[in-house]
C-alpha cells in the first residue's frame, strides 16, 4: 500500500471510526491494519500497522502514526512516520513483559500551519505511540479517557507546548502507571 492509499484509508477511518479491534496473527496477504486513532479538538493521529505486499514477514512490518488537522470541516494530512513493528505486534503484553504498564515506542511532530507567510509562529501537532500492558483497560490524558484496544497499542495527539501526563488505568480506574513525556524524550524501541 503506498502513502496515498494509506492517507485515504486514514481519512476514511477518521470519518467512519475504527473497525473492531483484533489480536493474534494478521491474515496472510494483509498489507494494512488500523490500530488506533485519537482525536483532540481539531487534530488527530491514526496509527496503522503495514506489511510488505506478501503479508506478514517477520522484520518487514511497520507501525506508522499519521497526523491530521481539521480545517473548514475537512481533515487534512500533515504527515507521519514510524518504525519497525515488534515481533507479534498484535499480541498483548503484561507489565512484567513490557517492564512497566506504559511503554513509549515512537513519537512525532508535524507543523499544522506550514502555509503561514512568516517563518515564526509555527503551530505543532504532537503524537506519541504507546504499548499499554494487559492489566490496563484505559489511559487518561488530561481530562480525556481513551479505551485501550485488545492489542494494546495506543496513540495520543496534542497541540499544547507542554506534553501531557499519560496515566494507565485498571478497570476500577486506579492509576497503574504514569508517563511524563517531558522527562522521557527518547523513544524506547527495544521493548515495543
Amino acid at each position: 500500500m503506498n502513502d496515498h492509499e494509506v492517507n485515504e484509508e486514514c481519512l476514511r477511518l477518521l470519518r467512519d471510526g475504527l473497525p473492531d479491534t483484533r489480536t493474534g496473527v494478521p491474515d496472510v496477504g494483509l498489507t494494512f491494519l488500523p490500530l488506533c486513532l485519537d482525536v483532540d479538538g481539531d487534530v488527530a493521529v491514526v496509527t496503522v500497522l503495514t506489511f510488505d505486499e506478501t503479508g506478514n514477514v517477520p522484520g518487514e512490518s511497520f507501525i506508522d502514526g499519521w497526523t491530521f488537522h481539521r480545517r473548514n470541516g475537512e481533515w487534512m494530512a500533515l504527515g507521519g512516520g514510524g518504525g519497525a513493528a515488534p515481533a507479534e505486534p498484535l499480541a498483548r503484553r503484561s507489565a512484567a513483559e513490557l517492564g512497566r504498564h506504559l511503554r513509549r515506542y515512537g513519537s512525532g511532530r508535524t507543523v499544522r500551519n506550514a502555509d503561514r507567510l512568516l517563518p515564526w509562529g509555527a503551530k505543532y501537532v504532537n503524537q506519541v505511540r504507546l504499548r499499554v500492558a494487559s492489566e490496563a483497560t484505559q489511559i487518561r490524558v488530561g481530562r480525556r479517557v481513551i479505551p485501550v484496544p485488545q492489542h494494546g497499542h495506543v496513540a495520543v495527539v496534542w497541540t499544547a507546548r507542554r506534553a501531557p501526563l499519560i496515566e494507565a488505568l485498571d478497570p476500577a480506574g486506579t492509576v497503574l502507571d504514569a508517563l511524563e513525556l517531558e522527562r522521557s524524550q527518547t523513544p524506547e524501541h527495544n521493548s515495543a
